[in-house]
């Protein structure tokens, strides 16, 4: 797959979805109910399980004295208290923990149970009170069974063992869904990582495109228009030449640079208004030679290497264009050597000059992002990239070496 098929590739995913609709669909996000459902279910669900059964007890006289009012008012403190449970989880609990036991209490054996403590603890394990939930039941039910034991009370060994296995039972529906939220959330923001990571890749692949394009094409252009100005009176056909040239370099230049904004402007990957241009190979380094021999720059060509992987002629086509470019630019070298041949499983290209930088080369441009792009294209594909002067005595020039692997890596 070309390089622009990868970009498509990539802008499809990170644009065809957002984040809950990808992960909805592919990673099963938990469905949530509106947060007005969420708040008011387990409000109005305590109070119908709860208060109108403790109505009927207290108005059919089967408790005696104020215990039936008190059940009522017991019944109501559940729900009531769930009102504040999205903002105070933890106190929440402890309040109806507490309310939960003083029903067991007051209500007979037979009555309505206390849901509100159920939904009270699943809110506080979920809203990060789970010390709450833990602590208030366990203290609850302890000081329960202690005074139930300490007044006599009556109670059969199966309603105890009944209700301390509801509230296990409570708590772990709590766990459960808190680990599945956490587990969520970090599928959640491990994607949105992964898409900036995308975005962000995809930027400075299109950042050094654009400046290998442009960096070669209005070199070429600067110094042809340059050639165009000092002939026009003396040779006009030289200076006609030197336009040509600036014609089809700008042309080309317009093309790849619309080709890789296309990119950028599709909605679906691709745009149809964009020129379809082939991506640079090996096949097209004699053209390239060729620019610099109009500026009087002489260079040899080697290529030595047969077949390779598109990903590998482009990365090795694109090193030895900036290469070039820089020698124009910064150099006042006349010779130019390019080496492209395989030794020792790598692909191995060689670019040396015989000058010197000028005086006035821009040092932070010579070093800058162009070599930072080389350096990026050959670590792309698990090779590795030098630069520096040539070594030796006595020896002159400048010096790019790059060596990528014959088996290159599957996310190249």
């Amino acid at each position: 797959m070309s390089e622009p098929d990868h970009a498509r590739g990539r802008a499809q995913r990170a644009g065809g979805h957002d984040a809950d609709e990808y992960l909805r669909a592919d990673h099963g996000e938990p469905r949530r109910p509106p947060a007005a459902v969420t708040f008011w279910a387990p409000v109005v669900l305590a109070f119908i399980v709860q208060v109108p059964a403790s109505i009927w007890i207290a108005a059919h006289g089967l408790l005696p004295g104020g215990r039936g009012l008190a059940t009522v008012a017991i019944a109501l403190v559940g729900p009531v208290a769930l009102l504040g449970a999205r903002r105070f989880p933890g106190p929440v609990v402890a309040v109806v923990s507490f309310a939960a036991s003083a029903d067991l209490f007051v209500t007979p054996s037979p009555g309505p149970p206390y849901l509100a403590l159920a939904f009270a603890i699943v809110s506080a394990i979920v809203r990060g009170a789970r010390v709450w939930a833990f602590v208030a039941v366990a203290v609850a039910w302890a000081g329960t069974i202690a005074l139930a034991v300490a007044i006599g009370t009556p109670w059969q060994p199966g309603r105890v063992a009944g209700v301390t296995l509801g509230i296990l039972i409570v708590l772990g529906v709590g766990e459960w869904i808190r680990t599945r939220r956490a587990r969520w959330t970090a599928q959640r923001e491990g994607w949105q990582r992964r898409q900036q990571s995308e975005v962000q890749a995809e930027r400075v692949r299109i950042a050094r495109e654009l400046h290998d394009v442009l960096a070669h094409s209005l070199s070429q252009i600067n110094v042809q228009a340059g050639v165009g100005l000092h002939l026009m009176e003396r040779q006009p056909d030289k200076a006609a030449e030197a336009l040509r040239s600036i014609k089809d370099t700008s042309k080309t230049a317009l093309e790849e640079v619309r080709s890789v904004l296309g990119v950028l402007r599709a909605e679906n990957g691709r745009d149809p208004d964009a020129p379809l241009v082939p991506e640079p190979d090996l096949g097209r380094l004699p053209g390239l030679a060729a620019s610099l021999g109009e500026n009087g720059i002489e260079v040899r060509l080697d290529d030595r290497i047969g077949a390779a992987p598109q990903a590998v002629q482009l990365a090795l086509y694109r090193i030895v264009q900036e290469a070039l470019t820089n020698v124009r630019r910064h150099s006042t070298a006349r010779t130019v050597e390019v080496l492209l041949e395989e030794r020792d499983s790598a692909y191995r290209l060689v670019v040396r000059d015989d000058g010197v930088p000028r005086r006035d080369a821009d040092a932070s441009e010579t070093g800058g992002r162009g070599l930072l792009g080389m350096r990026e294209r050959a670590e792309l594909l698990g090779g590795h990239l030098g630069a520096g002067p040539v070594a030796g005595a006595g020896s002159r020039g400048f010096e790019v070496r790059a060596d990528i692997p014959v088996r290159i890596r599957e996310d190249a």
